[in-house]
């Protein structure tokens, strides 16, 4: 194995971007161009080393974020291939959040589509330094400066181009650099292997001065001293310049913007150059903070050998060959294959039997593993995504990974009895693989119950039930997870007294419910203070209050957007126990949900349809026959984009309804947004 290259010449970035805008396509160029692959992967004919599941070469898209690893000049570059579907924005999350820089794809054509939004506010969350790359300007329509104005119109960004299209459409042969004033141009006999660089053309010498122009500026605002060269006239050096860029984007004020066609082979190798002239290592970026789990004060691990072993587990997979891979971030410190760690939220102790560097699903077996590495881990018993592992004695709790709620849910069963048991355990697993499906019980009828991001994302778990693990499922029709909340402000008290062999259980619990805002889900608020009643009793009235509202009192859906208050008239008697502060609770809150005029919720999906104009009337009458609310309607140059939320229930098998509508023209992206109140008629029919 090749020498691990110092920390500060490592890079750990991800590629995200909207569906179908070319995150993959780019990545196996980057393969081929850095020597790890000797024959370019197409995503169109299902030979993409990183789309490894036969999911995703039967669909051509990114189900599961795959990682590889490759060096260009003198870094070693951990690449992150994420999907760019809706219904797997939890694979983007989780490695946004471990990540230390990223590039994002747009669709030269489409410009900043639903998806690069959301993965935008993703890395937003996480302060995670970009790239961007205009991709695709060989395809009819395709519009540099158009997608560079949206990126800033709808990210709120400061994109700064480092480059401008050598031609467009047809006629794209190449970029021009701006920061050394040189065309390029590749060369399609070797697949964009090789390149030629010559002078700028003078058709195209005054727009280029003015956007190097343009880039000195916005260098200029990250360093003094370049500043001052610029406003005096000086000469400028590509260093300086390059240095105060790296700055600025770094520090997340700018971004980078390139461009090329990745299909075409035109425009990567610059890429590659960006990240590693423009991407921190991660000795860049402040140190990683924690809290003590015992303590609760805050601890910093600087990425360094030297520091104790601190990782976050971010991902994990069933493997069949080496069964499961817990994929880890390492933040500080060195650890060795066989050796123990410490689980630090479920107070586990580990043992990582084997670490792995991953290509894809290829894999090859390494001895150690140090800050600033990406590996698997085979051996991991109790790790699930967000969890800290640290050396023993040194632990620490880095911030853990947060869900989305799954929207859509379908009834599943085994064909056959003999199944029964196996479908059980294989749920299990995929549930403990993904955080954002999940599975239950309905107490009612008995049925098991998939609740997952959309109908994609269950279908390919049935399809990875039959695959993986050899069983045949029949599945019912989609339904929605709704949700419940309240609309008014109401007060009860739950009493509990009774026997129970020798102990006598007694409790009076006061609660208040009352609407929280949207999107905040459950706060619980103690004013009964601690004075006379012990911490562990408050601690079984808040378990018995957010145990209760996972089933609300209309339809057993899940309650959200409420505040619970437990009033100061709570008292402690001899014989109050925990047991008895628990019942009482859980009846004080039930009487005061139904006092409180609950409501149905649904969630609605913000919906984008790219729609030819002859079809946009039969199009938007369709959405207004689904109860849709049209937010805005964008001529993109070859078809119209129409933006509107529409409640989930009448958007099953939109796929087939648009495609007939259009004769197979128009296409569609759908993410959720927002729970709304079901109307009333509507939730009359569905709470029967």
């Amino acid at each position: 194995m090749a020498k691990k290259p110092p920390i500060d010449h490592t890079r750990n970035i991800g590629i995200m971007a909207h569906i179908d805008a070319g995150k993959t396509t780019l990545t196996e160029r980057v393969l081929f161009y850095t020597g790890i692959s000797h024959r370019i992967g197409e995503v169109h004919e299902g030979t993409a080393q990183m789309d490894w599941m036969p999911q995703e070469q039967e669909r051509g898209i990114t189900i599961t974020s795959a990682a590889t690893a490759c060096n260009w000049r003198d870094c070693r570059i951990n690449i992150i291939d994420t999907p760019g579907h809706v219904d797997f924005t939890m694979e983007v999350e989780r490695s946004l959040r471990v990540l230390d820089g990223a590039i994002a794809v747009f669709d030269g054509v489409a410009g900043v589509e639903p998806q690069s939004e959301t993965v935008w506010r993703q890395a937003n969350k996480y302060h995670v330094p970009r790239l961007a790359f205009v991709n695709k300007l060989d395809r009819t329509g395709a519009d540099f400066e158009r997608c560079v104005k949206m990126i800033v119109d709808r990210l709120g960004a400061r994109p700064v181009r480092m480059q401008l299209p050598y031609g467009l459409e047809s006629e794209h042969k190449g970029v021009v650099d701006l920061l050394r004033n040189k065309l390029i141009i590749w060369n399609d006999n070797t697949l964009g292997a090789e390149f030629s660089i010559s002078e700028v053309p003078p058709e195209m010498a005054n727009e280029v001065a003015a956007a190097r122009e343009e880039l000195v500026e916005a260098a200029a605002d990250f360093d003094e001293s370049l500043m001052e060269l610029y406003l005096e006239g000086g000469a400028v050096s590509e260093e300086q310049i390059s240095a105060a860029i790296r700055k600025g984007t770094i520090s997340c004020e700018l971004v980078p913007v390139l461009c090329g066609s990745a299909f075409k082979n035109k425009g990567v190798q610059p890429v590659l150059d960006a990240v590693v002239d423009y991407l921190p290592s991660p000795v860049d970026l402040p140190a990683i903070k924690g809290i003590h789990p015992h303590t609760g004060n805050d601890v910093e691990r600087l990425p360094s050998d030297k520091e104790p072993f601190a990782a976050l587990a971010f991902k994990i997979q069933n493997d069949s060959f080496a069964g499961q891979l817990t994929y880890i971030r390492v933040y500080s410190g060195t650890i060795e294959s066989g050796k123990r760690a410490q689980n630090v939220g479920k107070k586990k102790k580990e043992r990582l039997n084997k670490l792995l560097k991953m290509h894809a699903n290829k894999r090859e077996e390494l001895s150690s593993i140090s800050a600033g590495d990406i590996a698997a881990v085979v051996g991991l018993k109790f790790t699930s995504t967000g969890d800290t592992l640290t050396a023993e004695g040194q632990e620490l709790l880095l911030e853990s990974i947060e869900a989305p709620e799954p929207v859509i849910s379908i009834a599943i069963e085994p064909r056959t009895a003999a199944d029964q048991d196996k479908l059980a355990t294989a749920l299990d697993r995929l549930a403990f693989e993904d955080p954002t499906f999940v599975v239950k019980t309905d107490e009612d009828t008995g049925q098991t119950l998939i609740r997952g991001m959309g109908e994609l994302h269950l279908e390919i778990v049935v399809d990875r039930l039959k695959r993986e693990f050899n069983i045949e499922a029949n599945v019912g029709e989609p339904r929605v997870a709704f949700r419940e909340t309240v609309t008014s402000e109401a007060t009860a008290v739950g009493t509990f007294d009774k026997q129970m062999g020798a102990t006598s259980h007694k409790a009076t619990v006061p609660l208040k419910v009352r609407p929280g805002k949207r999107g905040d889900g459950i706060v619980v608020v103690n004013e009964a203070g601690n004075s006379g009643i012990p911490a562990e009793c408050i601690e079984s009235i808040e378990e018995s209050v957010r145990g209760a509202l996972e089933s609300g009192v209309l339809a057993g859906y899940p309650v959200v957007d409420i505040e619970v208050t437990i009033l100061k008239e709570l008292q402690h008697l001899v014989d109050s126990t925990e047991l008895a502060y628990k019942i009482a609770a859980s009846i004080a809150l039930r009487d005061a949900l139904r006092d409180a005029k609950p409501v149905l919720l649904e969630p609605i999906m913000e919906v984008q349809v790219v729609v030819p104009e002859e079809f946009l009337g039969d199009v938007v009458g369709d959405l207004n026959r689904r109860q849709g609310k049209i937010n805005g309607m964008e001529n993109s140059g070859i078809a119209q984009i129409v933006e509107v939320n529409v409640p989930l229930r009448q958007m099953f098998g939109y796929t087939t309804d648009l495609r007939t509508l259009t004769q197979g023209r128009a296409t569609h992206t759908m993410q959720f947004s927002h729970f709304n109140a079901v109307p009333k008629e509507i939730a009359t029919a569905i709470l029967g």
